[in-house]
């Protein structure tokens, strides 16, 4: 059973306004991520080092 009626309007932006801090946040998360990733492969590092002379 077919209707005249059209199918509902979804609207393609979001009906929030955009964030102006929304960069400031992306460019923190990429930098403590990066500091992160930079402690954790210090750490594997010394690790290896460590047991490297544990075993020699």
């Amino acid at each position: 059973m077919a209707t005249d009626t059209p199918p509902p309007y979804f609207p393609q932006t979001s009906l929030s306004p955009a964030d102006p801090n929304r960069f400031r946040k992306f460019k923190f998360i990429v930098a403590l991520i990066a500091i992160v990733a930079l402690l954790a492969l210090g750490g594997i590092v010394v690790g290896a080092v460590y047991l490297i002379r544990a075993l020699f």
